[in-house]
């Protein structure tokens, strides 16, 4: 079963206008009919939700003509998981569970007032995101992402190297629902190596030392990636270098609750 959802995610790739997302529930999801950019070089990205009025990534999105030998690498990695739920970690691909990891229920994504969130998104949310499509990804959604490389049409990567450089630390990013800090960076790392790999896999990239455990919880069952107020992030996609979160913009864009 694995091997058959591996075969069919590369026979997707190379499908005129398909575009690809993955589900802790439903898996591979090939659409056809979302509002997003084509790539013209083969190459795969999560699809975006529809009706996004977000900033173009147009040049982003094509300069990563290595995407698609990473997305095979790292990101159907839950969907092979999903297949065979011991096939990841029989691989030495599943997930570190030597460090802070802090593993949640699915009842943390149980339906509330505003989808899976008690509230709507913030209003004036960070880095110029959109705040209808925020708002989408965090309370009612479980398998689609922002587009790949969406964050590389904001003004994230500048106003993080400003932070960084101002302060002398790394810089906080915070829930775009409740506004509690979610991550940290970068941690142990430069800016640009935190950038650098945030652009070679197409979403902020964070590792387990810039995760706020206090208010992030990773869902054992598929690796999604959730806060603990039911806000959706992303997934956690380890590599060699180990747990490797894998985050919306859209999702951390919020602005600190005392403010």
């Amino acid at each position: 079963m694995a091997k058959c959802i591996l075969l069919a995610a590369v026979l997707l790739a190379g499908a005129p206008g398909a575009a690809l997302a993955f589900s802790s529930r439903l898996g591979l999801a090939p659409t056809s009919s979302l509002s997003t950019p084509r790539a013209t070089d083969g190459s795969l990205h999560l699809a975006r939700l529809p009706d996004e009025d977000g900033p173009s990534v147009d040049a982003a999105v094509q300069k990563r003509r290595a995407f698609l030998a990473n997305f095979a690498a790292s990101s159907l990695l839950p969907l092979l998981t999903l297949a065979n739920p011991s096939s990841a970690s029989a691989r030495g691909f599943g997930a570190n569970e030597k460090g802070p990891l802090v593993y949640g229920g699915d009842e943390l994504m149980a339906p509330k007032e505003h989808g899976t969130t008690a509230a709507p998104v913030q209003e004036n949310l960070r880095y110029s995101v959109s705040r209808k499509l925020a708002d989408k990804i965090c309370s009612f959604n479980r398998m689609f992402a922002e587009m790949g490389g969406y964050w590389e049409g904001t003004p994230f990567e500048k106003d993080v190297r400003n932070l960084v450089a101002s302060t002398g630390g790394p810089v906080t990013f915070y829930d775009s629902v409740s506004g509690k800090p979610l991550f940290r960076a970068p941690v142990g790392r430069s800016v640009d190596d935190f950038i650098a790999e945030s652009k070679v896999h197409g979403w902020p990239s964070f590792r387990d030392d810039e995760v706020v455990w206090d208010n992030v919880r990773v869902l054992k069952s598929s690796g999604e990636t959730v806060s603990t107020i039911g806000t959706h992030l992303g997934h956690n996609l380890p590599d060699g270098s180990g747990n490797r979160y894998c985050i919306n913009l859209v999702s951390i864009a919020g602005n600190p609750e005392s403010s």
